[in-house]
């Protein structure tokens, strides 16, 4: 298992983890709304493939806006979206590297 694929799975279960404490209150299906896809794209992803990091990238990019948004307007949960905004870069960061080290690497 390569580092980026150990960066993205850490954001991916930081993130589940998150949505568990955050909306455990709220029932389970709640909890099964939003862990459920980081929690797919996890399983998925366990071995490395490009689709599921792909998709954790594109969702990564919705889960960071929820967060913007959840922290500029519910002051009480703005530590809950300030943790959801850290993992949810941490993600894009994690699934970006491998291109940015092809690109950007001398051939």
């Amino acid at each position: 298992m390569t580092f980026t694929t150990r960066l993205m799975l850490a954001g991916l279960f930081g993130l589940a983890a998150l949505y568990a404490f955050w909306f455990g209150h709220e029932g389970w299906h709640a909890v099964a709304i939003f862990s459920g896809p980081p929690l797919l794209l996890a399983a998925l992803g366990w071995n490395g493939g490009q689709k599921p990091a792909f998709w954790a990238g594109v969702l990564a990019l919705v889960w960071f806006s929820h967060g913007v948004m959840v922290a500029w307007s519910r002051p009480l949960e703005r530590e809950l979206a300030l943790i959801e905004i850290a993992f949810s870069l941490l993600i894009v960061f994690a699934v970006s590297i491998p291109g940015l080290v092809a690109r950007f690497s001398k051939r």
